[in-house]
């Protein structure tokens, strides 16, 4: 039996959207793929709110995280983590020889605007990477007030992984002035896992062109040369599945649902289910930094969140168990994607019969 899934991803893919996987392959050096991918880099850029570039990768959205902290980086990187995925930028640039600081904050706490400003006058670094929505711990950091503080700073490329929050939460990368701003398929896109997206500014080109050491499969700048020289072609294989797919999501994002009604849509199922996690348990996160597209519920009840998901898995759904060092101290609820307010509804009117809460 399918479960329908409510984890951070990767999330519901609707049977139209998978159909899309199936179509007929097309030469990948064809004029019908130059088309294909100059229509999803359009529409794309509608959705990022940008006129930069749009770069894909056959790849997870760590992949294209590695090649921004490595094109993007000439003299130190400052990671700014709340939680797994903030780590994540950390332990990319120690493997890839990239210096580095992490700079923490405690679980549940969002990233300290005034703490990237007293970083960053200090003149040490160069590039920034936040993470926009931290799915560890329920956090949405405050991506406006911290673009704020980078934009003093012109010589600082800003990296934001939105992977878990575009197509979901309104993000104007020009506005916000973003430089790489990163998400993934199998999330708020909706889409089968194994596809990353990233737009390119100017000035993180003219960074990457004095970066000596960028890679090969990551390599932003090949990339972006690439597709300006052959017409929207990659200098490797794509994943034309995914392209098909992408193609036929952003067109029924765009042209029948509506950006702006999507992201009122995730606002809904998530004030749905913190009102419920109120109601029933707590909410882990600062309630001033709550995610849109995903709540981690502080298991005050002390229940076995294993034993819930198996009995939801008898049901026909599957949520998420605590992240690490939060395993079975929190429970995570994903709402997003094409995800539905009946759907969460149907969720939480489960998880409350399976526990008896009244």
């Amino acid at each position: 039996m399918h479960k329908k899934l409510f984890i951070p991803g990767p999330v519901e893919v609707s049977q139209d959207v998978l159909e899309k996987m199936a179509m007929p392959m097309i030469g990948h050096r064809s004029k019908e793929a130059s088309e294909l991918q100059r229509r999803i880099s359009d529409n794309l850029r509608k959705l990022f709110y940008t006129k930069n570039e749009i770069l894909l990768s056959t790849s997870s959205g760590t992949g294209l995280m590695e090649g921004a902290v490595r094109c993007g980086t000439l003299k130190r990187a400052a990671i700014f983590s709340v939680g797994a995925f903030g780590d994540r930028w950390y332990s990319i640039a120690e493997s890839n020889n990239v210096p580095a600081d992490k700079f923490e904050f405690p679980m549940g706490e969002a990233v300290d605007p005034k703490v990237v400003d007293d970083v960053l006058k200090t003149g040490k670094y160069d590039l920034i990477t936040v993470t926009h929505n931290e799915t560890s711990t329920g956090v949405m950091n405050p991506i406006e007030e911290i673009a704020q503080v980078v934009k003093k700073y012109p010589d600082v490329i800003f990296c934001v992984d939105t992977v878990s929050s575009a197509a979901g939460v309104k993000i104007e990368v020009d506005k916000l002035g973003i430089d790489i701003c990163i998400t993934s398929s199998q999330k708020c896109l909706a889409l089968p896992p194994g596809l990353s997206i990233c737009t390119f500014s100017e000035k993180a080109r003219e960074r990457a062109e004095k970066v000596k050491f960028r890679g090969t499969y990551l390599d932003l700048l090949a990339l972006y040369k690439y597709i300006k020289k052959k017409d929207y072609q990659y200098p490797t294989t794509p994943s034309l599945s995914h392209m098909f797919a992408l193609d036929y999501q952003l067109d029924k994002i765009l042209n029948q649902e509506g950006l702006e009604n999507r992201f009122k849509k995730h606002i809904e199922m998530a004030e749905i289910v913190r009102n419920w996690a109120d109601k029933y348990f707590e909410v882990f996160a600062d309630r001033n930094h709550l995610s849109n597209t995903l709540t981690t519920v502080k298991n005050t009840r002390g229940i076995s969140v294993a034993d819930l998901n198996k009995e939801l898995g008898k049901r026909g759904f599957t949520i998420s168990n605590g992240y690490g060092s939060l395993k079975e101290k929190t429970f995570r609820i994903a709402h997003m994607g094409d995800c539905t307010v009946n759907d969460v509804k149907e969720l939480l009117q489960n998880i409350n019969e399976i526990l008896n809460l009244k």
